[in-house]
């Protein structure tokens, strides 16, 4: 059977391929070769800047030739490449003999021994995959993010002035501002979003177990630590661990998944929130005629969009969690266990961009329902009883908060009318009761 959306066993990769496909290009096994093809590509070039005395003789005008092997990369340099892995049985090493075939294509075999040179399979694969990573976040994941982000900002601003009641352990209390509400959310996802992009992309880059022994072997001369700083801090973009074993300790790349992590729970009690503001009908979702709500209830228009987000957000979040876990942790100078996981690294990204697609989906669903918030205000005047007692207190009157909890502590409905007799029995002066009753549920919303 041939694999298509139909047939692919992970939905990310079948009914959620239209919001996942982005991700093709940087955490595919297509695209982790051509990230190592030019990591290695690049590592020649810069070889050829020290100046290497064999690449001496290098034409430089060949350079941008060599860069084309990347650029140009397709699905065929791809199956070329695995047809030679089927051979080696060994993925980086079928990278190197791609290169020197197109080497020879370029009419440079004679410098072919320099591909490669002196490295180990994980300074390309700490190299390319968190490159590859980097590009995914700035492509895919911050524009993703950043439309929930201002839709968000957006509603906060629309709301602003929107009274609501608020929900302290789920019963009436102090009410609240709609706007502000969402606006709590911006807050907090802007502060872990700021954190998230402080951690640097780390990348290793020092041969078989960290220490440049071949490359110290080959050429002592050579400053090799100097000359690998600057490749991958700035050639590459990225930020290179300076001690180290065979690979990267993935101590950065584990705090960018709690980062991650701490993001979609932040995005998970917002999905919730809002499911249950639809539940209580302070939100209508806007109505699609040809859409199906429920296969027996014509009526129903279900908050799905929140639920699929919140859903994925979960699946993402196990996994963040376990990759921040396992990575940081190999035996001795390394084992295998991090190769397999990290293979896995676009999972939890795919997840988290399918609910942050749903997540702007449902926001722009969501129609305030005005009615609905003025009726809860209503039923429930006797919110403003903390802000009433608060003013006693200040005004000295005995026990204001026994005789506010007396009078609202009952179980029986309060409303307008029993408030404003409760405040004509106290003892207070005229424009004291006067201020007391302009007390509302409306304008009791604090700054």
């Amino acid at each position: 059977m041939e694999l298509n959306q139909l047939t692919a066993i992970s939905p990310v990769d079948g009914r959620y391929r239209s919001k996942t496909a982005a991700l093709t290009d940087y955490y595919s096994e297509y695209a982790l070769i051509r990230y190592r093809i030019r990591v290695e590509v690049e590592y020649f070039i810069a070889l050829c800047g020290i100046p290497l005395p064999p690449l001496a003789s290098v034409d430089r005008s060949k350079f941008e030739l060599l860069r084309d092997i990347y650029r140009t990369y397709d699905e065929r340099a791809a199956q070329r490449v695995k047809a030679i892995e089927r051979e080696t049985n060994h993925d980086v090493k079928a990278v190197e003999y791609y290169l020197k075939e197109e080497f020879g294509r370029l009419g440079m075999a004679s410098f072919g021994e320099f591909i490669h040179f002196g490295l180990t399979s994980q300074d390309i694969n700490n190299t390319a995959i968190p490159l590859s990573h980097k590009e995914a976040v700035q492509a895919v994941y911050i524009p993703a993010f950043s439309e929930v982000l201002q839709r968000l900002r957006e509603q906060a601003s629309l709301f602003a002035q929107t009274p609501m009641l608020a929900r302290t352990h789920g019963q009436p209390a102090s009410p609240t501002r709609l706007g502000k509400e969402i606006a709590v959310y911006v807050e907090r996802l802007e502060v872990q979003f700021r954190q998230l992009l402080a951690v640097p992309f780390s990348a290793k880059f020092g041969g078989a177990t960290g220490n440049f022994n071949a490359h110290h072997a080959a050429c002592p001369e050579i400053d090799w630590k100097s000359f690998a700083d600057r490749f991958v801090n700035d050639t590459l973009g990225l930020s290179r661990s300076r001690t180290t074993t065979q690979i990267e300790h993935y101590d950065n790349l584990a705090a960018q998944c709690d980062a991650f992590k701490r993001i979609g729970n932040i995005l998970t009690d917002l999905c919730r929130d809002l499911w249950m503001y639809i539940s209580q009908d302070y939100f209508k979702q806007k109505i699609v005629n040809t859409e199906v709500g429920s296969s027996a209830m014509p009526h129903k228009v279900n908050p799905i969009d929140f639920e699929n987000a919140e859903g994925n957000l979960g699946i993402a979040n196990a996994l963040w969690e376990y990759l921040a876990g396992k990575l940081p942790i190999s035996r001795m100078q390394r084992d295998l266990t991090d190769s397999t996981v990290l293979r896995n690294l676009g999972v939890p990204m795919a997840h988290t961009v399918i609910a942050l697609a749903s997540l702007t989906k449902g926001l722009d669903k969501l129609v305030i329902n005005p009615a609905a918030l003025e009726a809860d205000l209503l039923r429930n005047w006797a919110v403003v009883s903390e802000g009433i007692q608060t003013v006693l207190r200040r005004e000295g009157y005995p026990k204001p908060y026994e005789a506010l909890k007396a009078l609202t502590r009952t179980g029986e409905n309060i409303d307008r009318q029993k408030m404003e007799a409760f405040i004509d029995t106290l003892d207070l002066l005229p424009d004291v009761k006067s201020k007391l009753k302009r007390i509302t549920p409306f304008n009791y919303t604090g700054v």
